[in-house]
């Protein structure tokens, strides 16, 4: 029988280490410090075995066939990756696809195995939305080539009830600040448009939530937009003038974040390393969440086609959901959708070598139905009647 190691144990884990607890395969939760594991577990009556994280005994204890997640952070990836192909394991995680882990391919494939990424909240989620899009476009009677079509993809996460800093920290801030520093490509008017620092290309978002309720927010472009076109199945004559993959943040956080733009701004080589590390330390220090304090997490993705100007086709996937005593939103919509990752490689539905989120219709259907039996809320909205 397959076994499941899950690797890491942190607040982004545990919704979904207590659903795969109660599931029918065996699960060891692998983690550095076992009494906080433990806290992790507490209240599930299945048997979970606990571990100290160490590499060595976990490559000793999987074996053929096992599925190996790594919560880990992103450093640890493609070294686990590797370990899973030397032992015939599959592996999965919710970062973003990096070089080297693209580069182990062949390697995967040639053994039969499954190493999956990209499915988390964003990226994962976004992607099954942005799959049930381009699919249900392509079928629809509005289909034609001389449409243009636009994409738009934008998720945030931020407390429920909006504080001064209009923001709050689930985890290290590192990651938030480096984000920051990273340039975007994305399109707009037919047009790629390039920017440095996100600050640069703050711009207001009316989102469309569930019920057809409208809420405004900043937003951003962040990565590389462009090369997810191919990623969702965009036909090479399909005139695009709009694609965007980008972050929400509540109004006012472009104002209350000047300062930290201005410093980072500034900051190069080792000790913009060492000044960025100091400055997350402190924002960790006054503003992660406190203990049972609720989150929120808003998720929209839309596909408009047009012709001659006038929208002949527009929908949209969405959610917006809050922290609650099941976990924050955060934590949810990440570990329940790596869980389903794992369901769908121990019964061979996920295809092997290195992918991302499935595309499949029948999968992402009941990826959708499942995250909304747990409570999630997803929801499609037709927004051209």
């Amino acid at each position: 029988m397959q076994t499941i190691h899950w690797l890491g144990a942190g607040l982004s884990s545990v919704p979904g280490i207590r659903r795969l607890a109660n599931g029918d395969l065996p699960l060891f939760l692998w983690n550095r410090t076992v009494t906080k594991a433990e806290q992790a577990l507490a209240g599930i009556n299945s048997a979970v075995e606990i571990r100290s994280f160490d590499v060595d005994t976990l490559r000793s204890t999987i074996k053929a066939g096992d599925i190996v997640v790594s919560m880990l952070p992103g450093s640890w990836h493609v070294v686990i990756a590797r370990m899973c192909i030397d032992e015939a394991a599959h592996f999965v995680s919710s970062s973003y696809i990096s070089p080297e882990m693209k580069a182990l391919h062949n390697d995967a494939r040639q053994k039969g195995l499954c190493l999956v990424n990209e499915v988390g909240l964003d990226p994962g989620i976004d992607h099954l939305m942005a799959h049930a899009l381009v699919n249900e476009y392509k079928q629809a009677p509005e289909y034609d080539l001389s449409n243009s079509v636009s994409f738009r993809s934008y998720c945030g996460g931020f407390p429920k009830i909006p504080n001064d800093f209009r923001y709050k920290f689930s985890w290290s801030p590192l990651g938030v600040l480096k984000a920051l520093k990273t340039p975007s490509r994305s399109l707009k008017n037919g047009e790629v448009i390039e920017v440095k620092r996100p600050w640069h290309a703050i711009s207001n978002y009316v989102a469309t939530l569930p019920d057809h309720r409208k809420e405004s927010f900043e937003a951003y472009p962040n990565r590389d937009a462009l090369p997810f076109m191919q990623d969702y199945k965009f036909e090479t004559e399909w005139q695009v003038e709009e694609f965007v993959r980008g972050t929400l943040r509540l109004n006012g956080w472009s104002k209350a974040w000047d300062e930290i733009f201005k410093e980072i701004e500034m900051l190069d080589g080792e000790h913009g390393e060492q000044r960025l590390q100091e400055m997350s330390d402190e924002l960790w220090r006054t503003q992660a969440y406190d203990e049972q304090e609720p989150d929120r997490v808003v998720l929209c993705v839309e596909f408009e086609a047009s012709n001659n100007q006038s929208i002949v086709w527009h929908k949209s996937y969405t959610l917006d959901s809050f922290g609650n005593a099941h976990g924050s939103a955060m934590a949810r919509l990440v570990s329940l959708t790596v869980s389903l990752a794992v369901d769908a490689i121990a019964t061979g539905k996920i295809a092997v070598g290195v992918t991302a989120a499935p595309s499949e219709p029948e999968i992402v259907t009941e990826w959708f139905n499942k995250l909304n039996i747990l409570g999630e809320g997803i929801q499609q909205l037709v927004l051209k009647e």
